[in-house]
């Protein structure tokens, strides 16, 4: 969407152009490449951020190196399914408070372990898995995804932060601080009591009769669907 500074040069581009995606009409997959900020004054994508991130439907961040990862973190707290590393902060600690991340919407893929061609090929088993649900089941997904919110809150993060601080005083000033270990927080969000295969198919008018049996009840999951 922008001219970029030596574009013979700019790494997405050239991943793109090495995929041979270049949105032909032929082409399954689409690609917009936006190196901007979002913001509701766009001319082009007049959406906040937030706007944009709860029109999506699966965040796929799998990177090989991130000490934390702002961005699956965000997904979660909007209710949007997403795929993060066991190579992030965010999900190394996924995997220490929930049971099952990936029947909550958070896929923790293996980088650390296997090669690079097993996690590619696990990476693509995600999404394709995900791109079968039928539109009930990522609602139902979205809900879960966002029951997680409550994991993510300051009062629970926030306690990390303090116990780093005050590890550092310690070696600075061991006198004035003494050795402390604060004891771990004792929270694990168990998996579903329900579950669904993701394989699992439905006809469209079945599907349509269960939205229709509980548009109530996923109002606000709706409209965030047809956004």
């Amino acid at each position: 969407t922008h001219n970029i500074v030596d574009e013979d040069k700019d790494p997405v581009l050239q991943s793109l152009k090495r995929c041979s995606l270049f949105n032909d009409p032929e082409d399954k997959v689409k690609v917009v490449f936006h190196p901007d900020f979002l913001n509701s004054d766009n001319p082009l994508l007049g959406l906040t951020y937030e706007e944009f991130v709860r029109g999506c439907h699966l965040g796929v961040f799998p990177s090989y190196y991130e000490p934390w990862g702002y961005t699956p973190a965000e997904c979660t707290i909007m209710g949007i399914p997403s795929v993060t590393t066991n190579l992030s902060g965010f999900g190394c600690f996924i995997e220490e408070h929930v049971t099952d991340p990936s029947s909550y919407g958070i896929h923790v893929l293996d980088r650390k372990f296997v090669s690079v061609e097993e996690s590619v090929g696990r990476l693509a088993q995600m999404m394709f898995d995900f791109s079968q649900l039928t539109r009930r089941q990522r609602i139902i997904m979205r809900n879960r995804t966002e029951r997680l919110s409550d994991l993510l809150d300051w009062r629970k993060l926030g306690i990390y932060y303090t116990e780093s601080r005050y590890q550092a005083l310690t070696q600075m000033y061991p006198s004035m601080y003494p050795a402390y270990e604060a004891p771990p927080p004792h929270y694990v969000y168990s998996r579903p009591a329900s579950s669904f295969s993701s394989q699992s198919r439905r006809t469209r008018d079945d599907d349509d009769t269960e939205d229709s049996d509980h548009s109530d009840t996923n109002s606000s999951c709706d409209d965030n669907e047809s956004r």
